[in-house]
C-alpha cells in the first residue's frame, strides 16, 4: 500500500491537496512527525503563506534535516516549491537547498498584476515522468507573488511579466509552482504521475 506522507506546513490549501489526492485513490497523512516522513513511499511539502512562515514552522517541527536528507521523492507545491530553492527573496529567507537558485519576486508592469492569478500556459522545455501526459499548450492554476529561476532543473515554464520556472525536478525532488487540487485534469495528471511513477 502506497504511504504518502502530506509534510503539516500550515496553510489553507492542506485539505484541498489531500481532497485531490483522495479523488485520485490515496490516503494521504497529514503529519509533522519526522519519523512518519522517513516511512512514506511519496512525501508532498505543500505551502501557502510566505516563505518565512513556512520555513519557520519546518524548524518549529524539526523537519529541516528531514527534507534535506529524505530518501523518497519529494514533491513541493507553491510555496513548498519555491522552499526547494536556496533562497526566497520574501523576507530574505534562506530556504532547504535542495535545487540551486534564489526565488524572486515577480515584477509589476503595464497589464501585469502581482499576485499572478489565475490559470496559465505551461510550457514545456525538457521531458520528465512527472509531466507525462500533460499536452504542450496546457494550463493550470497559479496564485503567487514570488517566483523561481529558469535553470537546467526547469521542466515547463510559464510567463507573466518574466518568464519563470513553473515545474522543476532534479533527481528524487520535483516542484510545482501551480496549485494541482485547483487544476483540474493538468493537476490530477501531474499529482497521478508523482504518485505513480516517483521521479524516474
Amino acid at each position: 500500500m502506497m504511504r504518502l506522507a502530506l509534510v503539516d506546513a500550515g496553510g489553507a490549501n492542506i485539505g484541498s491537496v489531500r481532497y485531490a489526492l483522495a479523488r485520485l485513490g490515496v490516503e494521504a497523512e497529514l503529519t509533522g512527525d519526522a519519523e512518519v516522513i522517513r516511512r512514506a513511499d511519496r512525501v508532498i511539502l505543500p505551502g501557502v503563506s510566505t516563505a518565512a512562515q513556512v520555513m519557520g514552522r519546518l524548524r518549529e517541527l524539526e523537519l529541516v534535516d528531514t527534507l534535506r536528507t529524505l530518501e523518497a521523492p519529494l514533491l513541493g507545491v507553491c510555496v513548498g516549491m519555491q522552499l526547494l530553492f536556496e533562497h526566497s527573496e520574501e523576507d530574505g529567507t534562506p530556504c532547504l537547498g535542495l535545487l540551486p537558485g534564489t526565488v524572486a519576486k515577480l515584477p509589476v508592469g503595464e497589464g501585469i498584476r502581482v499576485p499572478h492569478m489565475g490559470w496559465n500556459t505551461l510550457v514545456p522545455r525538457r521531458a520528465s515522468s512527472l509531466t507525462a501526459g500533460i499536452d504542450a499548450d496546457a494550463q493550470a492554476y497559479f496564485v503567487h507573488s514570488y517566483a523561481a529561476p529558469v535553470t537546467e532543473d526547469c521542466i515547463n515554464t510559464t510567463e507573466h511579466g518574466q518568464v519563470f520556472a513553473s515545474v522543476v525536478q532534479r533527481g528524487r525532488v520535483a516542484g510545482a509552482q501551480f496549485h494541482p487540487e485547483r487544476s483540474a485534469a493538468v493537476g490530477a495528471r501531474l499529482l497521478q504521475n508523482f504518485i505513480e511513477g516517483g521521479l524516474a
